[in-house]
């Protein structure tokens, strides 16, 4: 486990994606979806949502790297779902959106800053990721 965490700016001021990092990174495996557009409530039922769901290893208590199929905008602010390995039940969390860049292989990088904010597991997200990480 790495000794350090995100620095939430451009991956191009740290060429070595991390010598800013400032938290503990959890190196445990996590699904995230990230909900792109809601659902619009109409006298139908309203059409369905749009989300985007990803796998992480590289998360800490107060951001989440993600790889993409799609560019995110900077500076979005999203509802999410995180759940740590697959028996954790997911926490919603507000996000936003940090930096996002094209990966080198395929798809898009996306750095993720979780929002503290009210009527979320913010505060239930944190003590679990503390809590992993005292067990590893």
């Amino acid at each position: 486990m790495s000794d350090i965490d995100y620095d939430f700016g451009d991956y191009d001021e740290s060429p070595e994606y991390g010598d800013n990092r400032s938290e503990y990174r959890l190196t445990a495996s996590a699904k995230v979806t990230v909900e792109l557009e809601s659902s619009v409530p109409d006298e139908s039922g309203g059409g369905p949502g749009r989300s985007l769901v990803s796998r992480t290893s590289d998360l800490s208590a107060r951001g989440v790297r993600l790889v993409t199929s799609e560019p995110l905008t900077t500076g979005a602010i999203l509802p999410a779902w995180v759940s740590l390995e697959e028996v954790s039940e997911a926490f919603r969390l507000m996000v936003e959106v940090v930096w996002c860049r094209p990966a080198e292989a395929r798809g898009w990088l996306v750095g993720l800053q979780i929002l503290e904010s009210d009527d979320t597991a913010y505060l239930e997200w944190v003590e679990a990721v503390a809590r992993a990480m005292s067990e590893g």
